[in-house]
Parts: structure tokens; sequence; C-alpha cells
């Protein structure tokens, strides 16, 4: 059976992952680091924020999962070499904070977001309900912006993790 830990460790490690491609085949575009201010669209958010989320998110979620003392980064990267170095140090953080203990699924959490609002979940709730969507948002907006920028990837660039899994045809 999955815990809500398991869940939300393999988000975070796969989609880092899936992260980190992506940004190496950004900078090897033509556009190279400019593709860090593209957007969707004129109200959403850049590529660099987008990255700066993806890799806070990971800490934020330790941080009332497990009692880790996180502060989130306030910086976004201004190269694609800084995005990949941010990716890879939060990945080895994943890697290391998921040996601790997380709060059983029905302790109470707090989630208290930007503009004041307040949940009151379980931390199973919260991992299926707010952290695992939250950062599947801001990964899809970055694949996102760079399809929409011209990158050459598709579907096997987001989920190439799954490839472990391909059934091989019998001899």
């Amino acid at each position: 059976m999955m815990t809500h830990k398991d869940l939300l460790v393999a988000t975070h490690l796969q989609m880092l992952g899936t992260l980190d491609g992506l940004l190496k085949k950004a900078a090897e575009h033509g556009k190279g680091d400019a593709l860090l201010a593209e957007k969707l669209a004129e109200d959403m958010l850049p590529l660099s924020t987008q990255v700066r989320f993806l890799v806070n998110m990971p800490g934020e979620a330790m941080a009332r999962l497990i009692g880790l003392d996180f502060k989130s980064t306030e910086q976004d990267p201004e190269t694609l070499a800084e995005a990949r170095k941010m990716v890879a140090e939060r990945k080895a953080d994943v890697e290391k904070w998921s040996a601790h203990n997380f709060l059983a699924e029905n302790e109470k959490i707090e989630l208290v977001i930007p503009n004041g609002m307040t949940f009151d979940l379980t931390a199973g709730e919260y991992v299926r309900d707010w952290a695992v969507p939250q950062y599947y948002f801001h990964a899809t907006t970055a694949y996102a912006i760079l399809r929409k920028e011209g990158l050459d990837i598709g579907k096997a660039d987001f989920v190439g993790y799954m490839f472990r899994y391909i059934r091989q045809p019998a001899s």
C-alpha cells in the first residue's frame, strides 16, 4: 500500500528529474536563457518562477510533514544552468529528507496560503489534495511554456520515468 510519504517523495523525485530533462533541452534551444522570461499568458508567471516554485515546494511540504526548518528562496534563477543546479540540489535534499518519519496520515495540518486563506487538513489530505496537485500544476505549466516556445518535447519527456515499467516483448 502506498503511503502519503511514498506518494509525495516519488512525485518530487520524478518530476524534479523531468524538470531537469526539460531544462537541459531548453539550454540546447536557440533562445537559451531567454526562455526563463517566457509565460503561457500575460497574467501567468514566467518559467523562471515556475522553476523556483518547483524547487521550493518540496521543502515547504517537508516543513509541514517532518518539521523541517525550511526557508523558501524568493530569487528566480537567472540562467538555465542556475535553474538546473537548483533542481539538482533540491533532488538531493528530497532524497535526504525521505529518510525522516512523516506525520501520520490523520494528523492535522493548517495550510495558510499567500492570499490569507487557511485550510484545515490531515497530513494525507494535504499530500493528496494540495502538495501533489500543486506540484503537477507548476510542472505542467513549465512544460507548456517550453512547448509553446518551440522546444521539441512531448509526453515522453514529461513522463519519461514511466519507461522503467515498460514491458519488453516476449522473444
